[in-house]
């Protein structure tokens, strides 16, 4: 395992594939070793009430990662956030984030400073990349909802789970008005991270769900998707995240941001969508 800190602190956690899962024709497997890197602040996950989920370190980790051409899939979670980053790009993330953060390794659990100079060790300097590819941005009509649950209630919401995971395949019913480009869009993350428990779903889903076992911020607010790509993206190129990131940090935009190989997505709050939408089209525009 390994990990990363600052006046932020920072957590490398790496990813180990299940030696246990069978090969299989209709899976396919990025021939990558990823590492996880956890957002921390003063040892703790940042729960500020500015703008948060990737905005909160678009300028600090995202663009200058883009800017050396390292490729990140960001993963935001009820608790907190997390930027993967592959095994090899590991000196670079190093060497570009040591002069703002300090840099640990977790090791059984426990932090341990790293030597930077020990680390970059045959670092050799990457180019810079070269400007990324424009992508096209969608906002479907429906609206989503982040939510947690107690691990323990887990099981009385197993069958639902299974159930709109592997049978529901009926787009969303309900819409908001001021349509964008897509009518709806079926998305369903869960997450398991240490225990927590972390599901985005579209709030026509969440009334199959017994409301008192769900939780959610006690503003119980909803949002809009913003999804990224016209094609899949797979896991090469860099510089998508910066794209949506940085112009909503400018912004002060809260946004969840949850990777795939299709396609990227940020959840921002439902309110002002349409002048999110023409904020990143715009920025789109100027970078044609």
């Amino acid at each position: 395992m390994g990990i990363l800190a600052a006046t932020l602190t920072w957590a490398l956690a790496e990813l180990q594939p299940d030696s246990e899962l069978p090969p299989s024709e209709f899976m396919q497997v990025v021939d990558s070793t990823w590492l996880v890197l956890n957002v921390l602040s003063n040892g703790r996950s940042s729960t500020s009430s500015q703008a948060i989920g990737v905005t909160k370190i678009a300028k600090s980790v995202i663009a200058p990662l883009a800017e050396h051409n390292v490729s990140v899939l960001m993963l935001s979670t009820y608790q907190t956030d997390f930027i993967l980053v592959r095994e090899k790009d590991l000196p670079v993330v190093i060497h570009t984030l040591a002069g703002e953060f300090d840099i640990y390794k977790e090791v059984n659990g426990e932090s341990i400073p790293v030597n930077c100079d020990d680390a970059s060790n045959g670092f050799l300097k990457p180019k810079h990349a070269v400007s990324p590819t424009v992508h096209p941005v969608q906002s479907p009509q429906n609206r989503f909802c982040i939510l947690t649950v107690a691990p323990d209630t887990l099981p009385a919401i197993a069958t639902m789970l299974l159930d709109v995971l592997f049978y529901s395949h009926s787009p969303p019913k309900e819409a908001a008005s001021g349509s964008q480009d897509l009518d709806s869009s079926r998305f369903f993350a869960f997450s398991l991270i240490e225990g927590y428990i972390s599901i985005v779903m579209d709030a026509e889903t969440q009334k199959k769900f017994p409301s008192d076992l769900l939780l959610t911020s006690s503003s119980g607010e909803l949002w809009r998707m913003v999804r990224i790509g016209g094609q899949p993206l797979g896991f090469d190129e860099c510089g998508i995240v910066a794209q949506i990131a940085e112009p909503l940090a400018d912004a002060d935009i809260s946004a969840y941001y949850i990777s795939t190989f299709n396609f990227d997505h940020a959840l921002v709050p439902e309110e002002g969508i349409d002048s999110i939408i023409e904020l990143l089209q715009k920025r789109q525009e100027s970078s044609r």
